[in-house]
């Protein structure tokens, strides 16, 4: 059973701290995706379990292994990266082929890995030609079927979609799903910054933050239910309202005075001690919805309209220094610039975060 588990790994380049301290179970079988800001380690991460950083600190295990000191080429692990790596004199057949040629297979094992890695990503058509005469999409099919033939225990993607338009980053990503079924067993990582390949693709992504794991779960309970407010703003498109607030009464339901007046309760427990504390409101774009009478949330004046087609996004004008709050409605919504509309949303929606970013939500 193939497991890959970090314990206290960190990561130094001279006096620059880059990891401080992961920690991380990785089951056979998981799709785990790694996502956070530009700098925060993700990368740094994926390489150091390739085996092309060093370990500063810590311990690394695959099948409970410790693999610190353990070169690259015995860690079982085959990894794909953003640009495609591959031969432009090399067919497509000997692109593929060319790692199991280099570690001397017998030449019909070879030829089956690669025909059989062929099937899956609907190559077998393409095996004779050279990567100029494909599209970025293929070569990123091969350069995933080059890393099937080595049979690996652990796939490693380093952001493999970046380089690719819209549309064959959804053909690939699609791709990658059906091979994800197709390889059951076999244990995946991968980095992107794309929010709509970690929902889609992961069974459990890693919110990466300064070389700190914030939050680890399934894509669904990160967005319902984010550990705090970095997570909330960095899961989701557009990211999460927050707006000041104060808290002004306590127990299982919490009063709350949000920044400009408004006073309303959240059904969020908090302890006594909260009492009369900063915190933060938090609810998503797509949680509002327009409403007309007094039971509203907030109310404010549309400073901008796109309409998307599929949704519009009004975008309320803000208090100088303060981002603008954003509501996003299915379909198309006839509103104008300069219109004061009423906001609500359902209560189980709502997140309340304490001075220092934690949810309170239990």
């Amino acid at each position: 059973m193939t497991s890959l588990v970090l314990k206290d790994i960190r990561k130094s380049y001279g006096q620059v701290k880059v990891l401080h301290g992961i920690d991380l179970q990785i089951e056979q079988g998981e799709f785990i995706v790694f996502v956070g800001p530009s700098g925060c380690g993700k990368s740094t991460l994926l390489r150091m379990i390739a085996g092309l950083e060093e370990i500063t600190g810590g311990e690394m295990f695959i099948d409970g292994q410790l693999v610190n000191e353990i070169p690259p080429s015995r860690r079982g692990i085959a990894m794909v990266f953003q640009s495609y790596a591959l031969y432009p004199h090399m067919t497509v057949y000997d692109n593929m082929a060319f790692g199991m040629k280099i570690a001397k297979e017998n030449k019909q094992e070879i030829d089956r890995r690669v025909r059989a890695a062929a099937e899956i990503l609907q190559l077998t058509q393409y095996l004779e030609r050279l990567p100029k005469a494909l599209s970025g999409g293929q070569r990123q099919r091969v350069a995933i079927g080059r890393a099937i033939c080595r049979n690996p225990k652990v796939f490693l993607f380093d952001e493999p979609l970046s380089n690719l338009d819209a549309a064959l980053r959804v053909a690939t990503r699609i791709e990658i799903a059906k091979l994800n079924e197709q390889m059951a067993d076999t244990t995946m990582i991968y980095v992107t910054h794309d929010q709509v390949e970690a929902m889609t693709l992961a069974d459990r992504i890693v919110v990466l933050n300064a070389g700190r794991v914030e939050q680890v779960g399934p894509p669904l309970e990160l967005y319902e239910r984010p550990a705090n407010l970095f997570v909330a703003r960095f899961i989701g498109s557009p990211a999460m309202n927050i707006i000041a607030a104060k808290i002004t009464g306590t127990g299982e339901r919490t009063s709350i005075e949000l920044a400009g007046g408004k006073t309303l309760a959240v059904y969020v427990p908090t302890p006594a001690t909260e009492k009369g504390k900063a915190a933060s409101f938090g609810v998503r774009p797509e949680d509002l919805s327009i409403v007309t009478g007094d039971d509203y949330l907030f109310e404010g004046k549309v400073a901008i309209v796109e309409a998307l087609g599929e949704v519009t996004l009004l975008y309320l004008e803000a208090p100088k220094g303060q981002e603008p709050i954003i509501v996003k409605v299915p379909g198309i919504v006839s509103v104008g610039k300069g219109e004061t509309l009423r906001f609500a949303a359902p209560q189980e929606k709502l997140h309340l975060f304490d001075a220092e970013g934690k949810t309170y939500r239990s």
